[in-house]
């Protein structure tokens, strides 16, 4: 390589001077073999510090942060419940899987630990970056905020309010329960940490605990907003997984569904062949991690996970795009982007459309009223306005305003009662075998000194009030019954 130097002046000369590849540094400065051996004892260190992983902040942050705070504004709004769907990555996986170790391992914090169920709520994690070199944490539930001045109280304090949303014992609830935590070098990520996945349930849980904690994963995972991070264990056969299975039937195509393995250390022997033949279908691919052991800093896992896949004789062929828990910090930053960014359209749409449907409904409400007078045209208004929607729905017929809903179509469900109360009529008027004999009696005793063939009136009520008995209970109920329904 040509390396010009120049000195500008007059009378200088301009010299270009063409350096040819240079020795070795060692044998060219010719260090004694002291310092030599300092060089190949502390250049493997360097080399492992060199190849470490970015830190988990990524380039995403400050351009997702301002649209994943709103998001999350409408989600403690409740939207959902609007019938506006948010994206939202929802963490699933079997009991044991490491699911909690590897949201540890994202957001360099403590989560409850033990054995069964550790997580007994759905846990909502806002992880947010910021330059505070103290960091901030607040759990968030029902009406409530509690603010944890201690980085080692998290655990506690998340156990505490799940004591208070599940009770003592070993149930499990879908009150949802928010760990907001601020600080320096995560990844700016909101996620929701699901109950494991268990089919047997152990002392103090419902019999039926499979079946709540599939109900609550199914409600998670089922809008087509949701990503699915399946946590697997590398010890367990893919295809059997509880969790792949429940994912496959909301996305058979595996477009929506991304897998972390842990325990990679444990069970490396056809680890590659797993997560590169993907025979269950995943479709944004895998992430392999090691999570943190014992007493480790997250710092020092960090190092040792880098190691691992580094050096160990099988894990080290898989593709460094697909281990560490740096990628997958930098891939679900990257995808909660890209699924914001493709829903937030459809959001504001339908935020604005219940927006002018609530106004509508408000400004048809009375306004202000200050005296009698207003107070009393408001009420005939109200009334007005009743006895024309139950002339339109009642007697019209008419219910074009609620096409879907069948409950608002009257003429069809009264129609309905009808003919209940029909065969009510029939089945209760019942003639028995002698009836014509018993009648006759009736007659014998209505004789007298009158004109013949003439039926006296008070035989006529007799004979009626028998018939009238049987079924004198039926109209007041079905009376009953069209009153409740127009209530």
């Amino acid at each position: 390589m040509q390396v010009p130097s120049t000195t500008m002046g007059k009378g200088n000369k301009t010299n270009t001077k063409t350096n040819t590849e240079s020795p070795n540094l060692d044998e060219k400065l010719n260090f004694p073999p002291l310092v030599s051996s300092y060089n190949e004892t502390i250049r493997p260190i360097l080399d492992v510090v060199d190849k470490l992983p970015p830190p988990l902040v990524s380039s995403y942050n400050e351009t997702i942060r301002p649209i994943l705070d709103a998001v999350d504004k409408l989600r403690r709004l409740n939207v959902t419940q609007e019938g506006i769907p948010l994206p939202t990555i929802v963490v699933v996986g079997d009991q044991s899987s490491g699911k909690s170790s590897v949201l540890e391992s994202l957001a360099g914090i403590s989560l409850p630990r033990g054995q069964g169920i550790c997580t007994r709520v759905p846990l909502i994690m806002r992880l947010q970056h910021h330059n505070d070199l103290v960091p901030e944490f607040r759990l968030e539930f029902e009406t409530k905020t509690v603010k944890i001045v201690d980085e080692s109280g998290i655990s506690e304090a998340i156990d505490k309010a799940t004591v208070e949303i599940a009770g003592k014992d070993k149930g499990i609830s879908n009150k949802p329960l928010t760990l907001v935590v601020k600080k320096k070098g995560v990844p700016d990520l909101t996620m929701v940490d699901l109950p494991g996945i268990t089919r047997v349930p152990v002392h103090g849980q419902p019999e039926n605990i499979y079946e709540q904690i599939s109900g609550i994963i199914m409600e998670y995972i089922k809008p087509q907003e949701s990503i699915i991070l399946n946590v697997l264990s590398a010890t367990i056969d893919f295809s059997t997984c509880e969790s792949i299975c429940m994912s496959r039937r909301v996305d058979s195509s595996g477009q929506r569904t991304l897998a972390v393995v842990t325990k990679c250390d444990r069970s490396p022997d056809g680890l590659l062949e797993k997560v590169t033949a993907d025979d269950v279908n995943i479709g944004l691919g895998y992430i392999c991690v090691r999570n943190r052991i014992n007493n480790e800093t997250y710092d020092e896992a960090r190092i040792r996970e880098t190691k691992l896949f580094e050096s160990h004789p099988l894990l080290s062929k898989i593709d460094k795009s697909m281990v560490g828990i740096p990628v997958l910090a930098h891939r679900l930053v990257e995808i909660q982007s890209l699924i914001i960014s493709k829903c937030l359209p459809d959001i504001v749409k339908k935020v604005s459309e219940k927006l002018n449907a609530s106004v509508l409904e408000l400004n048809k409400l009375p306004k202000n009223l200050t005296s009698i007078p207003d107070a009393m045209a408001a009420f005939m208004h109200m009334v007005g306005s009743f006895k024309e929607t139950l002339d339109k729905m009642l007697i019209r017929g008419e219910f074009d305003d609620y096409v879907e809903d069948k409950q608002m179509h009257c003429n069809a469900r009264v129609v309905e009662m009808l003919n209940e109360l029909s065969k009510e009529l029939h089945n209760d008027v019942k003639f028995s075998e002698n009836f014509l004999v018993e009648e006759m009696h009736i007659l014998e005793e209505g004789n007298g000194i009158r004109l013949p063939n003439f039926l006296p009136h008070s035989m006529l009520l007799c004979l009626l009030q028998r018939k009238v008995n049987n079924i004198s209970s039926l109209p007041i109920s079905f009376a009953n019954k069209v009153w409740g329904y127009l209530e």
